[in-house]
């Protein structure tokens, strides 16, 4: 949950310094209500991506040829032969052919440059990804407000890539670009859901520090402590938030609270087997 994230964060901006800006743009929304859709005028008409794109159904998948014989086909092979007295020659019938299973989505990467540079925009993202996985859709703030944000193939789970604004009407200038749910996007330093405590220390080279859960169970990086997460070129920074294992005891969890900076070495942090479940690369 975004705002969960975003709030523990807040908390923490004073530990971390990265992280104050991306907590100032949220205390304050950008607007009052929801922006209306804009043309780009870089693009033209037929390029352009309405917000109603988002609740567009995806055109139903193609069937299959069963292979089966229309009604009053002609006789085969062997039935000719038998009205006509010739040897027959008969025919097999080719195997039914079997639908393959759809692939799991390859897991693609986030970099703090190109198509994913501060200066990007709606148009280098369809150019990259195609314009057909690039919709427009309004997602949650932390103020519990709407913001619009383009979103790499909305309908797959698995490939789902949010993309915030600094300019919004526009569409350019990456504000935030955001891993959650069951995204299989990794991020610079090669960040990705699912990591434990000890993995995330492993790409960082170092321990780190985290405040604790809020209420809404969820804790966040505070300091990186200099580590190789901390420094990425292209001008980014890398924050992250963890949930505990359900299978926790819930005093444990409450021990652990958000008023306070854990070391990620901390064996009560590390006893509710924490695990990344956001990911936010910031500009």
């Amino acid at each position: 949950m975004r705002q969960s994230w975003i709030g523990a964060a807040c908390i923490a901006a004073l530990a971390l310094s990265t992280v104050g800006p991306l907590c100032a743009q949220q205390r304050q929304p950008a607007q009052k209500s929801t922006p209306a859709f804009e043309h780009d005028p870089d693009l033209d008409d037929a390029d352009q991506l309405a917000p109603s794109q988002v609740t567009q159904p995806l055109p139903a998948a193609v069937a299959e040829p069963h292979g089966a014989a229309a009604p009053n086909a002609a006789p085969n092979a062997a039935t000719r032969a038998k009205r006509s007295g010739a040897p027959a020659t008969v025919m097999t019938e080719p195997a039914a052919r079997t639908k393959p299973q759809a692939a799991a989505a390859a897991p693609q990467n986030v970099v703090c440059g190109g198509v994913f540079a501060k200066d990007s925009n709606h148009l280098k993202l369809a150019a990259a990804f195609q314009k057909k996985n690039v919709a427009d859709s309004q997602v949650d703030t932390a103020i519990g407000g709407k913001a619009m944000a383009s979103v790499l193939y909305a309908k797959d789970p698995q490939q789902r890539l949010e993309i915030w604004w600094s300019n919004p009407a526009n569409r350019s200038d990456i504000h935030l670009i955001v891993i959650n749910g069951k995204s299989n996007w990794s991020a610079p330093g090669g960040l990705r859901l699912g990591l434990t405590l000890a993995e995330v220390e492993g790409l960082n080279g170092k321990p780190f520090k985290l405040v604790g859960f809020n209420k809404d169970g969820t804790a966040a990086a505070s300091d990186w402590n200099g580590g190789a997460l901390a420094a990425q070129t292209g001008g980014c920074t890398l924050g992250i938030s963890l949930r505990p294992d359900p299978a926790s005891a819930t005093a444990a969890i409450a021990a652990l609270g958000a008023d306070r900076e854990f070391p990620s070495t901390d064996a009560a942090l590390r006893a509710v087997n924490p695990t990344v479940s956001e990911i936010l690369i910031a500009y």
